[in-house]
């Protein structure tokens, strides 16, 4: 299985996307795009709900 490790423009962690998924997808076609972690993606994505709602 082929993997990537990519810096997440959140916390500035190191992780990897694997084969297969939507972010692998997205690497492939554009490397120098901004990506994110499992856990920040996570936290961005209740921060704009908690947003939304007010």
């Amino acid at each position: 299985m082929f993997s990537y490790e990519v810096i997440c423009f959140s916390c500035r962690k190191t992780f990897r996307v694997y084969e297969g998924s939507k972010e692998y997808e997205r690497f492939k076609k554009n490397r120098n795009s901004a990506f994110c972690c499992e856990d920040c993606h996570h936290l961005i994505r209740i921060e704009a709900i908690k947003y939304f709602f007010r």
